[in-house]
């Protein structure tokens, strides 16, 4: 029979602030444990490292889980430790704070050629997939940590703007802000790998387009699909908007074949590291009952 502990993947999971930390940490890594690994993977680039932040998170989640008040989201929670515990292995090494181009450069308007999609807004056939969903996950990884984070919290975990302002500790402007110049710069990563035909000629004056660009940014923000009246979108919008959603499709493909593997490993691991845990606590607990049990049975003065 397998771990009580091994992940099925993301799932509703029923813990509640005051429950028994045996046994709400073991639902909790059940449900998130893989989410958490897939982000602990995008941050640091290395499957060995995304590993050892697994543990890290929820070896802390459970020594802190008496501190779990219940304001937020379990799985809020735990994303914000899982940040934590990456920047806390980071710390001396050279973050990524010097490359983001500006938003002048990443904006769409001045762009002469569009990418070559299909109808349903999907690359080429003749396009290599593999090849193309690794330069945009080279992109991504590219992006400095300040625009990287918050699209990583907000499209691969699918949080709200809000909780990963929350988790970053950011205004949500500032989270809206970073998101949207992350989307456009991967998108002209796209552009740049696929085939390209002439842009069209926009159907309207450029505050409108800017308008609705806005508006695009924002729906992605919210999880929405955006819509796309013809009569208010002219082609070249339109294709700025399928660059953009294919952009965010390419970058956030994980690769899930070894997940599960390397998954039950990390369980492996934080089962021995909770056992231990354990260990030591009851080794505490029960030398404070000798020490008061023999302060009870000493004579008086």
């Amino acid at each position: 029979m397998g771990s009580p502990l091994l992940p099925s993947g993301p799932a509703a999971v029923s813990v509640e602030a005051g429950d028994p930390a045996d046994t709400a940490i073991p639902a909790l890594f059940d449900a998130y444990g893989g989410m958490v690994r897939g982000l602990g993977l995008r941050l640091s680039g290395s499957p060995a490292e995304a590993d050892e932040i697994v543990q890290d998170t929820f070896l802390s989640a459970y020594r802190g889980w008496a501190g779990f008040d219940g304001r937020s989201r379990p799985s809020t929670w735990l994303y914000t430790i899982a940040v934590r515990a990456w920047k806390r292995r980071r710390r001396g090494r050279k973050g990524r704070d010097a490359n983001m181009p500006s938003l002048e450069a990443v904006l769409p308007f001045a762009d002469t050629e569009a990418a070559m999609l299909e109808r349903d807004g999907s690359p080429p056939a003749q396009v290599e997939r593999r090849e193309t969903v690794a330069r945009m996950q080279e992109a991504l990884a590219e992006l400095p940590d300040a625009f990287r984070v918050p699209l990583l919290l907000k499209d691969l975990l699918e949080l709200s703007v809000e909780e990963t302002a929350r988790v970053l500790d950011l205004k949500p402007q500032t989270v809206k802000t970073r998101l949207h110049r992350a989307r456009l710069a991967l998108r002209k990563t796209l552009i740049a790998g696929l085939p390209t035909r002439p842009a069209p000629a926009p159907r309207f004056e450029r505050q409108q387009c800017v308008d609705l660009l806005r508006a695009k940014l924002e729906s992605m923000d919210r999880g929405e699909p955006f819509p796309r009246q013809r009569e208010l979108i002219c082609d070249r919008c339109r294709g700025v908007f399928d660059e953009l959603d294919l952009a965010q499709r390419f970058c956030l493909d994980l690769e899930t074949d070894e997940a599960r593997d390397q998954m039950a490993e990390a369980l492996g691991r934080l089962e021995a590291s909770l056992a231990a845990d354990r260990r030591r606590d009851e080794t505490r607990g029960a030398g404070k009952r000798s020490r008061r049990s023999a302060a009870k049975t000493r004579p008086g003065l």
